[in-house]
C-alpha cells in the first residue's frame, strides 16, 4: 500500500520516500509506528518526507527487501515526483542494495545509516566524532561500491556526510588501517575515562537513561541548575555530561546525562560508544526517564530495558521517572493507571519544575539503600573532623567517651555513630583515617 505523496515543505529540502515491510514478526501497527519514527529521523536529518510505501510479506525479500512489483511502483514514484532519496526502515544487505540501486537509480539509505548520519551531524566533541566515524566505517566497509558512488562530496545531502574529513580511499586495507587508528584512540579514551571514574568511586554515581527525546537533558538542567543543550528533537545529546547535585544537605551524587536510546539502534554504534555507555554500566543507580507525551511510551520503556540488557546494565538499581506529565492535560485516567501500575515511580515535568522535590527524596531513598552504619571515635579537640562527619554523613547519635590507642593514655573523644555510603567521600575518609585505631576504653560511660 502507498500513501498519497505530498509536496516538500522547502524547495531546498531533500525529498524522501519511506519504505517498510510488514512481516510475520511485526504487526501492522508496529510497522506504522516504526515508520512514524523513521519520518522523525529523516526530518531530523533535514529531509522532507513526501510519502510512504509498505508491503505485507512473510519475510523481507533477500534480493530486494520488498517484492519486484512494489520495487517497480517505487521506481515510477521516484521518477514522477523527482524523489531524491528512498529510506528503508530496516538494514539492507549489500546484495539488496546492489539490486535496488540498479533498478531505482536514486540514493538509498537504510535506518542504521540514517541514524549514523544524524549522529555525525550532532557530534561536537572530538570523542563523539571519533566514535561516530568508527561506527560509520565499520558499517560501510561492506558497502564500498554504494558508499563511494552515493556518498561522495559532490552529491551531498542526507547520508552523504561520510565519516568526517579523512578522505578515505575505497581500498579496504586503508579503511582497515583507519579503523585501527580510531580504535587505538578510543582505547586511550577508555583508559582516561576509567581513571576519571576511579577518581569518582567515593561518590554515588547516577545516570540518566531513556529513549531519545524523553527529556533527560532538561531534567539534568532542572536538577543541577546547569545549561546543557536540551532541545525537542532526536539525539540532541551525544556526549556524556556529569554534574554534582544535592539531594539533601547531607546527600550529594554525581548525575550523568547520556545518549538516548532508540529502537533498532545500530549495534556498531553501541560498540563504538563503549566509553560513553560505560558511564551507564558503572553507575550505582539509573534514573530511567520516560516521556508520557508520546503515546508509545510503554514500547519506548521496553526498548530502553532491552538495550540496558544488551550492554549489561539491567541489574543496576533503577528509579522510573515519568516526565512531561503536563502534556497529559485532562487525561486523568492515563495518570491514574500509571500510578496504579508503577506505585514506586516518580512523576515530573522537568520543563515546568513539577515533582522535582519528590524526585530528590525518592532518589535519596534509593541511594541510602546502599548506605551502611559506621562508628568512629574522634578527639574532642578535632572540631574539623567532627564537622566533616556531620557534613558528609547522617549522624545517628553521639556520646562523650574516654578513648585511646594501644599503648597510649586515654583522652576525651566523641563516639559518633553515622550512616554513609559504602563508598565514602574522600574528605570523610581523610578526616577519619588518623583515628582508625582510637577506641573507647571499656570502663568509660557511653
Amino acid at each position: 500500500m502507498a500513501r498519497t505523496l505530498h509536496g516538500t515543505r522547502d524547495g531546498l529540502a531533500e525529498s524522501a520516500l519511506l519504505v517498510g515491510a510488514i512481516t510475520k514478526q511485526s504487526r501492522q501497527i508496529e510497522t506504522h509506528d516504526s515508520l512514524d519514527e523513521l519520518a522523525q529521523l529523516a526530518e531530523t536529518a533535514g529531509a522532507a518526507v513526501v510519502g510512504r510505501v509498505t508491503q505485507v510479506l512473510p519475510k523481507p525479500n533477500p534480493a530486494t527487501y520488498i517484492g519486484s512489483g512494489k520495487v517497480a511502483a517505487i521506481k515510477t514514484m521516484v521518477a514522477e515526483h523527482r524523489i531524491r532519496t528512498v529510506i528503508f526502515d530496516d538494514d539492507l544487505s549489500p546484495n539488496q542494495i546492489r539490486n535496488l540501486e540498479r533498478t531505482l537509480d536514486c540514493k538509498l539509505i537504510d535506518r542504521s545509516q540514517l541514524i549514523l548520519d544524524i549522529f555525525a551531524r550532532r557530534a561536537r566533541t572530538a570523542v563523539a566524532k571519533t566514535q561516530v566515524e568508527l561506527a560509520q566505517l565499520d558499517y560501510l566497509r561492506t558497502r564500498l561500491t554504494r558508499h563511494w558512488t552515493h556518498l561522495s562530496r559532490q552529491q551531498g545531502g542526507i547520508g552523504t556526510r561520510g565519516p568526517g574529513e579523512t578522505q578515505i580511499e575505497t581500498d579496504r586495507r586503508l579503511i582497515g588501517r583507519r579503523m585501527a587508528t580510531l580504535r587505538h584512540k578510543l582505547n586511550k579514551i577508555d583508559r582516561q575515562r576509567a581513571t576519571q571514574r576511579r577518581g569518582r568511586e567515593q561518590h554515588v554515581r547516577v545516570s540518566l537513561v531513556g529513549y531519545t527525546n524523553a527529556g533527560k537533558s532538561t531534567l539534568m538542567n532542572a536538577l543541577a541548575g546547569s545549561d546543557i543543550l536540551a532541545e525537542d528533537r532526536l539525539f540532541a545529546t551525544l556526549d556524556a555530561t556529569t554534574r554534582q547535585i544535592a539531594l539533601s544537605p547531607k546527600t550529594r551524587v554525581l548525575l550523568t546525562d547520556t545518549v538516548g536510546f532508540i529502537r533498532k539502534l545500530p549495534h556498531k554504534l553501541i560498540e563504538s560508544f563503549k566509553s560513553t555507555l560505560d558511564e551507564v554500566r558503572q553507575s550505582d543507580v539509573l534514573l530511567h526517564v520516560v516521556s508520557v507525551a508520546n503515546v508509545r511510551f510503554e514500547d519506548h520503556r521496553q526498548v530502553v530495558r532491552q538495550t540496558l540488557r544488551e550492554i549489561g546494565a539491567l541489574e543496576i538499581p533503577e528509579l522510573l521517572v515519568f516526565n512531561k506529565i503536563d502534556a497529559l492535560g485532562a487525561q486523568h485516567d492515563t495518570l491514574s493507571a500509571l500510578l496504579y501500575q508503577h506505585p514506586d515511580a516518580v512523576f515530573v515535568s522537568a520543563l515546568r519544575g513539577m515533582g522535582l522535590g519528590s524526585l530528590r527524596k525518592c532518589l535519596e531513598a534509593v541511594v541510602q539503600q546502599d548506605h551502611e552504619v559506621s562508628v568512629a571515635c574522634v578527639p574532642v579537640t578535632d572540631g574539623k573532623a567532627l564537622a566533616c562527619i556531620r557534613h558528609f554523613a547522617d549522624v545517628l547519635d553521639e556520646h562523650l567517651v574516654k578513648a585511646r590507642e594501644s599503648g597510649q593514655p586515654a583522652r576525651d573523644a566523641i563516639r559518633v555513630r553515622f550512616r554513609a555510603g559504602r563508598a565514602q567521600p574522600s574528605e570523610l575518609r581523610a578526616a577519619l583515617a588518623p583515628y582508625a585505631r582510637l577506641h573507647p576504653v571499656v570502663e568509660c560511660s557511653e
